[in-house]
C-alpha cells in the first residue's frame, strides 16, 4: 500500500483574482468574530498571493515585519492593517450589525 502524502493547505495558492481575495477576506471577517489575529492572517494570505515584496514596497514596511505582523501570531497596529489594505486595493466598509 502506498503511503498517503499530505501537504499543508495554503489559501494563498487559491487566491487568483481580486474578487477571490475580497470574497475570502469577507468570509474570514464573517467567521472571525473578535479574533483580530484571524483577520491579520487572512490579510497575510492575500498579501502572499499578491506578492509580499511588492506589498513591502507599496506600504514602506519591511518584508520581514509584514510577514510577522500578518502571520496570525503578530499584533499589527491598526495603522499597519490600513496600509496593507490600501496597498492591496481593498476598502474597509462599515455596516450595521444585527447580532
Amino acid at each position: 500500500m502506498d503511503a498517503l502524502k499530505l501537504r499543508k493547505w495554503d489559501s494563498a495558492e487559491y487566491l487568483k483574482t481580486d474578487d477571490d481575495m475580497v470574497s475570502y477576506l469577507q468570509a474570514c471577517m464573517d467567521e472571525a468574530g473578535d479574533d483580530a489575529a484571524f483577520i491579520a492572517k487572512a490579510l497575510g494570505n492575500i498579501a502572499r498571493a499578491k506578492g509580499m515584496s511588492q506589498l513591502a514596497k507599496d506600504t514602506g514596511l519591511g518584508r520581514e515585519s509584514l510577514y510577522k505582523a500578518l502571520s496570525g501570531d503578530g499584533n499589527p497596529s491598526f495603522a499597519t492593517i490600513l496600509k496593507v489594505m490600501h496597498a492591496l486595493g481593498i476598502k474597509l466598509n462599515a455596516q450595521v450589525s444585527h447580532a
